[in-house]
């Protein structure tokens, strides 16, 4: 019998939440991180995610800090606050996109699989340059949106696309 390749999970926790929003439906994260167990050996699952600091409560806490004690390794920090300069309104920027390539590139040489949880383009790169190390990619976003929800360059870079409504039986919860 052949070893279980090696995996990991990043999780693009705004980018997840727009999506799963869109299709109707909210992730159990227990059953999410059993799921990807059952299919390889999972070495860490990566959840990343921008906080408004300076609110008394934030609704993303509980859910933080949840992951945090149930086998999630949480990457956050605080967002930022501008002012646009074409519509003059005060905005909030909290990318997470540099911390998840830096882990993924990082973890690249100690696992087999990358499973990204993101339809965001600006991914493709990283993608491509995690694959010429070997590491085999499956995105998990959705086409099944109008519009769909992951860029075309970043589904057509992965090995493979997983559409996240093809696993809403094994992983959601209704909201």
């Amino acid at each position: 019998m052949s070893a279980q390749q090696r995996s990991a999970i990043f999780i693009d926790g705004a980018n997840l939440y727009a999506a799963t929003k869109a299709l109707g439906f909210d992730i159990d994260y227990r059953r999410l991180l059993r799921e990807f167990q059952s299919r390889d050996s999972l070495l860490r699952a990566f959840y990343y995610t921008a906080i408004v600091e300076d609110q008394e409560y934030s609704s993303i806490r509980p859910l933080i800090d949840w992951l945090d004690y149930n086998g999630y390794t949480v990457v956050t920090k605080a967002t930022k606050e501008f002012v646009d300069q074409s519509t003059g309104r005060r905005k909030v920027k909290g990318s997470m996109d540099i911390e998840l390539a830096v882990d993924a590139m990082e973890l690249a040489p100690h696992i087999d699989h990358m499973v990204l949880f993101s339809g965001d383009g600006d991914f493709r790169s990283l993608v491509e340059s995690v694959q010429r190390r070997g590491v085999r990619v499956t995105v998990v976003s959705t086409i099944s949106t109008q519009p769909p929800m992951v860029a075309d360059e970043l589904r057509r870079q992965a090995d493979v696309f997983l559409d996240i409504a093809e696993l809403q039986s094994k992983v959601g919860r209704d909201p």
